[in-house]
């Protein structure tokens, strides 16, 4: 079911505009860059290649012109970093329409060959880039770097850095929140004056003009640069992309006085197609993201979007809340998040997955998307943040206390009883209905919030066995799942990601460093099919996929509000799954 673009759509787009790719078929003979019409310029903004194909990938770059007006760009691909054997060659012409990004679709290429690629504009010459294309037949291992959420004022982006040291990757993943959209001053910029790093504009992004200003100071960060000239990228947008929390009509992040949504919407999707290395699948259409990317017959990689083209308005369980008692109208909220109308995909999206997995035959199945797929649900008292997560372990331990002196345990020591009496008052009719309540979803804004289609993508896989594996991001922290339906079967494994700099639980939470890991011990223990939990460090993963086996590395820098960092390797992590079982076991 992949789609295909033919050479006649591909030269349509070219000549119609923006965020599309101009085609290169091979060695054309360049005329002089320098003629009278075109502005001088620069590169400023580095180079990236994506998207690749068996014979073909996206090429890109952004020239900084010294005044208004068209600037002609030549590019060169090669077989080896001299360039002295020359595969494809051409010019175009770039400029303000296009906020003078540059976009090639480099073809004729060979599968499973690295490529060397630059820019040239007048006496100017762009760094040279990196590039692969993917393999043909059988695969022996595919190894790929997975990210999400960077946001320029937390920090340096010293997880790219970390990421660019790896030599071995044959693509990074990047799950979204590539760019945030917040005014200066806003989430997580605490401390982004003495870094230098307050942004550009200084407003929320709400205009076309706002979010290419803030794509281009992305793209002068170094580190930035250095991950992309390296190795291609496959991309998906997230929520910050467009606003905190998008859905297809709107975003806790719109707000009345900030416009229509959707013509804000259509801004910034525009400008990710023009700042990014994505094929667009045909001229005009920006919101059209889903797409597959196959490693040979070893690894089938599947891009979805959960976010901006159909999904329905996230829940909230201030609706299901009583004011007046507190009671929680669990029924009406399971009715709600279960229903067979409720989307995440949109059903064109969900028909297309399905049949794509279904026909499939690679020997893993990847979903890369944004958000956690596992159930990731906590108790109630929890969830709706009326406990702390070390209150609720306290007052939970004192209640099975307290119920076994009810029932003349024998087994209770004096000193767990001097314990219960002494804290007996704490066990207050409203803490012990609090305790009784059952366990929720602790984030709606994922798949637990959608249960439906995910049943549906589940059973979907368990239908043909398929060695599933669901990559995430999102969430800031770093997870590992095993996915089980609704009949209790595990049919696949998660790996979720940390943030590139995006601060996680550990800071809505208030976390103190000393009480982190008896926190994460804690969720992994209260989560029935949660296996791995890192609630604070700020890192990427890596996932190895061999005919035999998944394995993921979690990679973790110790600081990102300095420039001399390291790699935090004590607290990294590995573990992976074996083909054909569904089950996560660490590497010690």
């Amino acid at each position: 079911m992949n789609r295909t673009v033919t050479r006649r759509d591909f030269l349509a787009m070219s000549a119609k505009g923006v965020g599309v790719a101009v085609i290169s078929y091979g060695l054309m003979g360049c005329s002089d860059s320098n003629d009278d019409n075109s502005v001088p310029a620069q590169f400023l903004h580095g180079i990236a290649s994506g998207d690749p194909a068996i014979d073909a990938v996206i090429l890109w770059t952004r020239v900084t012109p010294e005044s208004e007006g068209d600037v002609k760009v030549s590019w060169q691909v090669a077989s080896d970093a001299a360039f002295s054997q020359l595969v494809t060659t051409g010019e175009m012409v770039t400029n303000s329409s296009r906020d003078y990004t540059v976009k090639i679709d480099a073809r004729g290429l060979r599968a499973g060959q690295n490529y060397f690629y630059r820019f040239m504009t007048g006496d100017k010459t762009s760094a040279v880039g990196k590039t692969r294309t993917l393999p043909e037949g059988d695969v022996s291992s595919v190894k790929l770097a997975v990210m999400s959420c960077a946001n320029f004022p937390a920090g340096y982006f010293n997880v790219y850095e970390l990421a660019a040291a790896q030599d071995d990757l044959d693509a990074v993943v990047h799950l979204g929140d590539y760019i945030y959209e917040y005014a200066r001053g806003g989430y997580a910029s605490e401390h982004a004056a003495e870094l230098g790093r307050e942004v550009l504009p200084a407003t929320e992004l709400l205009t076309l003009g706002d979010y290419r200003t803030r794509y281009g100071q992305y793209h002068t960060d170094a580190s930035l640069q250095k991950l992309h000239a390296k190795v291609p990228f496959i991309t998906v947008w997230d929520d910050h992309e467009v606003a905190n929390d998008t859905w297809r009509d709107g975003a806790e992040n719109h707000n009345e006085g900030e416009g229509d949504f959707a013509v804000r919407k259509e801004a910034a999707l525009q400008a990710y197609f023009e700042w990014l290395p994505i094929r667009p699948w045909r001229e005009g259409n920006h919101e059209e993201i889903y797409r597959s990317f196959s490693y040979g017959n070893l690894v089938d990689l599947h891009m979805l979007d959960t976010r901006v083209l159909a999904r329905d308005k996230q829940l909230d369980y201030a609706d299901y809340m009583d004011p007046t008692t507190g009671s929680f109208a669990g029924e009406r909220f399971l009715a709600d998040v279960t229903s067979t109308t409720r989307t995440m995909l949109g059903l064109t999206q969900l028909l297309w997955l399905q049949g794509t997995l279904l026909q499939a035959t690679g020997k893993w199945q990847v979903l890369g998307q944004q958000i956690l797929m596992g159930k990731m649900s906590l108790p109630a008292a929890i969830a709706t943040q009326q406990m702390s997560i070390p209150q609720y372990a306290m007052l939970g331990a004192l209640a099975k206390l307290a119920a076994r002196a009810a029932a003349n345990d024998p087994t209770l020591t004096a000193q767990e009883l001097q314990y219960l009496q002494a804290n007996q008052a704490l066990l207050t009719p409203e803490v012990i209905a609090l305790l009784q309540l059952p366990a929720i979803p602790y984030n709606l804004d994922a798949w637990d919030g959608y249960a439906y289609e995910r049943e549906v993508i589940l059973g979907t896989a368990k239908s043909k066995n398929l060695n599933l594996v669901v990559i995430a991001g999102d969430t800031h922290n770093a997870w590992a799942n095993e996915l089980k339906d609704v009949n209790g079967d595990t049919v696949g494994v998660e790996f979720a990601t940390s943030s590139v700099s995006s601060p996680g639980l550990e800071y809505y939470l208030n976390l103190p460093a000393e009480q982190i890991p008896a926190t994460e011990a804690a969720i992994v223990e209260l989560v029935p099919d949660l296996k791995y939990a890192n609630l604070r460090d700020r890192g990427f993963m890596t996932l190895t996929f061999t005919a035999d086996e998944v394995r993921s590395d979690w990679h973790y820098v110790d600081t990102i509000l300095s420039k001399d960092f390291q790699a935090a390797t004590a607290r990294g992590y590995s573990a992976k799954a074996k083909v054909g079982e569904h089950v996560i076991t660490p590497i010690v």
